[in-house]
């Protein structure tokens, strides 16, 4: 079993294996472009948020709470997503329903969205991320979504979490999900840009920063009170993220912290028991969630 970034060891583990997605020849490159992402002022004020953190892959957790929302007949007015929730939630604005979520968490290879970084210090590039949110998503610009969608990403110059509210959903995605370190970071605008993980994991104060009145965060860093044996060398990081996560929540109306065990996994089984652990405790706060949605 594997914490959050144990899983990207395994993937450098196999990187001559066939499941990864080939290579990116220019991991550096500007993307500057009319379609590039940028920040930008909402159209229209929202009113509910829901928020979803980074987490690797305890990101698809987000697959069950989005599913049970979607049984409970709720929606929001705005997505703010970090790493796997900009993946997830990204795809949730475009108009992705819950049920192909679903099928996409569930039949994908994970290893499939890790692609070579020729040339850069880091072993791998989300170009592969990109694609497949692009392959996927309905719409192409995130300032066309029928749900307002924001991208967070750290700028890697000076640690400042940006939110990505126009441009290419797949690249801004991309940005939002380059684990520091393990990814190559994305150029925008001529600035690089990384996960928002030792930033901002849980993007609250961008919800609330962008005009949302009512926050449902959904909290998908591990559960540091299960920590196992063995888990001991993990303790100060997971401290660490808890700080911000928490700073963060502090902000939210409600936090959902969907409780599937600490360890994490490239299997099946594993995503399985994530979107069980997500539509299953989402439920059970299905009244406060009625409550904060209602007009």
């Amino acid at each position: 079993m594997l914490n959050r970034r144990g899983w990207l060891q395994a993937a450098g583990a196999t990187l001559a294996a066939p499941v990864l997605a080939g290579c990116t020849l220019n991991p550096d490159k500007d993307h500057n472009g009319p379609n590039a992402p940028r920040a930008m002022l909402l159209s229209q004020p929202p009113r509910v948020a829901w928020v979803l953190s980074s987490g690797g892959p305890r990101g698809f957790v987000h697959v069950g709470v989005i599913k049970a929302m979607a049984g409970l007949g709720l929606k929001p007015d705005l997505i703010v997503g970090a790493s796997a929730g900009a993946i997830v939630g990204s795809l949730c604005a475009a108009g992705v329903s819950a049920a192909e979520l679903e099928a996409i968490a569930l039949d994908m290879q994970p290893l499939s969205v890790a692609r070579w970084a020729m040339g850069a210090e880091e072993r791998l590039s989300g170009t592969a991320v990109a694609d497949l949110v692009r392959e996927r998503s309905p719409i192409a610009l995130l300032e066309q979504m029928p749900t307002a969608m924001a991208c967070v990403a750290t700028r890697q110059r000076d640690g400042l979490p940006l939110a990505f509210t126009a441009g290419d959903v797949g690249l801004a995605v991309q940005a939002s999900a380059a684990i520091e370190g393990q990814f190559a970071p994305v150029r925008i605008r001529g600035e690089r840009y990384v996960d928002p993980d030792w930033t901002m994991p849980l993007p609250v104060r961008v919800a609330r920063a962008l005009g949302a009145t009512k926050v449902i965060a959904v909290d998908a860093t591990a559960h540091i009170d299960r920590a196992p044996e063995g888990a001991q060398r993990y303790r100060a990081s997971d401290l660490r993220k808890k700080a911000l996560v928490d700073a963060d929540g502090a902000f939210a109306d409600l936090v959902l912290k969907p409780d599937f065990g600490y360890w994490v996994s490239l299997s099946r089984e594993f995503r399985e028991r994530a979107i069980e652990a997500g539509y299953r405790d989402t439920l059970v706060q299905a009244a406060k969630l009625r409550a904060l949605h209602a007009g």
